[in-house]
């Protein structure tokens, strides 16, 4: 029977030496180095960590290494950074086609104070007054303008947004009925 190829073979390595891979990691060195030294997988090592609940007692060693390897988080980072991007991007072409067009519309009703304070300041009074006028059966015109038909700060008129749809706010932000009663 032939020996199997050493690169094949599994590197089996006492307690003893993972106690020592464990110390040194739980040190502040890195996963690599502490793979090399020991001559231990890094993915083993990983899995060790996660599997015995390895911690390092303080960030002044440094950052901790992912799980999964600083190049795979990096690009999973990459990957949340251009969806929160993109995400960013349709929302400003909402926001802007609803500050500059006749209705706006196509956003998330959180942004209607901000549009709509938009679109005085910068479009004027008529534009303005064509709003209000609009939008005056709305159930959410009180939030936004008075009885004179001004309007408040951004603000304000955001939280009187959410106070008006409390039970919509809460849902979207995980708040269940019977906790933090004072929010919104």
């Amino acid at each position: 029977m032939t020996e199997e190829p050493v690169r094949f073979r599994r590197k089996i390595r006492p307690d003893a030496v993972w106690a020592e891979v464990r110390k040194a990691w739980e040190g502040g060195e890195t996963a690599r180095s502490v793979a090399r030294r020991y001559d231990v997988g890094v993915p083993a090592l990983w899995k060790r960590r996660e599997a015995e609940g390895w911690r390092r007692p303080e960030a002044a060693f440094g950052p901790v290494e992912p799980a999964e390897g600083w190049s795979a988080f990096a690009a999973g980072q990459y990957e949340a950074f251009e969806a929160r991007l993109t995400e960013a991007q349709e929302l400003a072409t909402a926001l802007a086609a609803g500050m500059v067009g006749k209705r706006p519309e196509d956003f998330d009703l959180w942004h209607l104070p901000f549009i709509l304070h938009w679109r005085a300041a910068h479009l004027g009074p008529e534009v303005a007054a064509d709003d209000r006028a609009r939008n005056r059966d709305q159930d959410w015109a009180g939030a936004i303008w008075d009885a004179e038909g001004k309007m408040g700060s951004v603000r304000a008129m955001t939280w009187a947004l959410v106070r008006l749809n409390r039970t919509a706010w809460r849902e979207q932000h995980g708040l269940p009925e019977g906790v933090a009663e004072g929010w919104p």
